[in-house]
């Protein structure tokens, strides 16, 4: 039996239906991931299954002494309690009985009191609190006030794990979460036994937890069973399928409209049953929802900016007597570079982002920046919208005309660019939900020129389809960008290199490694591990630096291998610039199929044995030196 089930469920705000009539059940062990479109009533589908919300219509059935805990997106929680009291909220009836059995009076019955604190394991409370916070890494004796948006998301979290519920609801839990957080997480949910439900648009985190896909499309619930990168591929067939049907059936009708709009004597012959299937196309055509347009997004790079937007030389940054944030950090950025910043909450990213633009000077060290540099912001708290304005103003106030390149256009036309209505243009922005605000921020940065964007944390609660289109619109872009997220499908998407935090091996330390995230682990995976000491001692530069001794302590053997090496490494490189060039050819693949398939294969190989040359490179000369 199912754990909870959702019948013929109907919510509508205005005039358009949230959900038409909805079904959903949930099974005991499942993992179920909930996505759709900004607005489409995920939030309030969740809320409706948590008991919270109740929908106009339809029933909600639950099985009986089923335990359900729902965090919402931005959990409300008291700034002055400690986190063992704000976890400890989970328990609130087993508390509140233990209460009431010590405040008893002496003589008084309370066997059925008991009876229920028993069934509830209520005696223990005060343990089942405190293996929590330590199996969650929680400070139990920390205010929350203090807390950073992480922390308090884990703390939301606990109260509602401390109950062992066997039904967990979570809106979009990897929000304020960085990047280890989020893979904690994912571990944390795939290893539970009870059913999960959760809206998030955080792809790899579906990939990683979800053991089914419910989309919230256009009022009705379609299931698919697998993982989000399942999903994705059905997707896409059931869309064509749906589109081409559509056609047909537009075809029919037009046909039919013709043909019942021709003169007398057809009229006098026409069947009876065909007008009734007219009829019946038109009723049809008039209740058919079509797929939602998607956002068109436009970005206007404005004048180039000079090819070197910043180059950083033994860069060092601390605030008192805190350990340093940055500390000896080199790099050079240049015009449309791509730079993902990963690390914890905390670890001095956006410090690092402040040196690099000109915000702040360097202790040591020094920064130069290039010529001609544009920089638009975009900020993951959303300060920088005005929450009374309206969204017209907050486009362009006193302008009903945005630029963007070399187009002009209404300030209405482009809102709908964003998927905004003319008839929302004067709305309020403290009237849109959280994705649609994080839309209108973006609507209000692509409408000024930049050849420098400064994203952090953009992909926050933007729906599926809006992420895709600003992947492709990033990796279009001429102008350079630096993007914080801890989306790790999206920065890998669009970064060229990524600076990471490994402060953990020295204070202060910064790394570039080339690619996104996965390239980083993977390269991450490949390095000896450094000792902190030794780290520390090669970060010191000596007065004095004596000349490279080169290959004295390789061997004879290793010392031929050495000298082989660039000869070996310009043969392949030779042989793949061959390879492009025949795969970058249309005609090439109207031949043999048998021939595609070695020349691919064998460019996939030649860049794994390039990789492991140069692996071996380095490993032989960092023996040598």
């Amino acid at each position: 039996m199912a754990l909870l089930t959702l019948s013929q469920a109907h919510l509508a705000y205005g005039h358009v239906p949230l959900l038409d009539g909805v079904d959903f059940s949930l099974e005991a062990g499942e993992r179920v991931g909930l996505i759709g479109r900004n607005g489409a009533g995920k939030s309030s589908l969740l809320k409706i299954l948590a008991g919270i919300e109740r929908p106009d219509d339809g029933a909600l059935q639950c099985q009986a002494g089923v335990r359900t805990a729902y965090v919402s997106q931005e959990p409300a929680m008291a700034e002055d309690a400690t986190v063992f009291d704000v976890v400890g909220e989970g328990l609130a009836e087993v508390r509140a009985l233990r209460a009431r059995f010590e405040a008893a009076a002496p003589g008084e019955d309370l066997n059925a009191l008991q009876t229920r604190i028993e069934q509830l394991d209520g005696w223990t409370w005060e343990q089942r609190v405190a293996e929590t916070l330590d199996h969650l890494g929680l400070p139990p004796e920390r205010v929350v006030g203090t807390l950073s948006g992480g922390l308090k998301k884990r703390v939301a979290l606990g109260r509602a794990l401390v109950a062992a519920p066997e039904v967990l609801l979570l809106d979009e839990p990897t929000n304020h979460l960085d990047l280890d957080a989020i893979v904690w997480l994912g571990d944390l949910l795939a290893a539970r036994r009870g059913a999960l439900v959760l809206i998030t648009h955080d792809r790899a985190f579906l990939d990683r937890v979800t053991t089914r896909i419910v989309e919230l499309d256009r009022g009705r619930l379609r299931g698919y069973p697998g993982n989000f990168s399942a999903f994705e591929a059905t997707k896409a067939r059931e869309l064509q399928a749906e589109a081409l049907a559509n056609a047909r059936a537009d075809k029919l009708l037009a046909q039919e409209e013709v043909w019942v709009r021709q003169g007398v004597e057809a009229r006098r012959t026409r069947s009876v049953a065909r007008v009734q299937r007219l009829e019946r196309l038109r009723a049809a055509r008039l209740a058919r929802r079509d797929v939602l347009g998607g956002v068109r997004l436009a970005l206007d790079a404005g004048g180039a900016s000079g090819k070197i937007v910043a180059e950083l030389d033994r860069v060092s940054k601390r605030f008192g007597d805190a350990p340093p944030v940055v500390q000896g950090f080199s790099t050079t950025i240049l015009r449309g570079d791509k730079i993902g910043l990963v690390g914890p909450n905390g670890a001095g990213k956006t410090t690092l982002l402040k040196l690099i633009l000109g915000e702040l000077e360097p202790d040591t060290g020094s920064v130069s920046r290039g010529s001609r540099l544009q920089v638009a912001y975009f900020d993951q708290m959303r300060a920088a919208l005005d929450l009374q304005a309206t969204l017209a103003d907050t486009i362009n106030p006193g302008s009903e005309w945005v630029e963007i390149g070399h187009e002009r256009k209404h300030v209405m036309s482009y809102l709908g660019d964003f998927l905004f209505s003319p008839a929302r243009a004067h709305a309020p922005v403290h009237s849109l939900s959280g994705g649609e605000r994080n839309r209108l921020l973006l609507a209000r940065l692509f409408a000024r020129p930049a050849n420098v964007l400064v994203l952090d944390e953009p992909t926050n609660d933007l729906d599926i389809e809006t992420l895709e289109l600003l992947e492709s619109l990033l990796q279009d872009y001429d102008g350079t960008v630096f993007l914080v997220s801890h989306d790790r499908r999206f920065v890998d998407n669009v970064v060229t290199s990524t600076l990471v935090w490994e402060g953990d091996q020295r204070p202060g330390q910064w790394r570039e490694y080339v690619g996104g995230i996965e390239d980083w682990l993977a390269q991450r995976a490949r390095l000896p591990e450094v000792p902190v000491a030794a780290a520390a001692t090669a970060a010191v530069p000596a007065a004095t630096p004596a000349p490279a001794k080169m290959r004295t302590k390789l061997s004879y053997k290793e010392q031929r291998e050495w000298d082989a090496l660039p000869g070996r490494i310009e043969a392949l490189e030779a042989e793949q610039a061959q390879l492009d060039a025949r795969l970058a050819d249309p005609a090439f693949f109207t031949g043999p199929p048998d021939e595609v398939a070695r020349t691919t294969t064998r460019h996939a190989q030649i860049e794994d044995e390039l990789m492991a040359l140069l692996e071996r490179w380095a490993e032989l000369e960092g023996r040598g030196a």
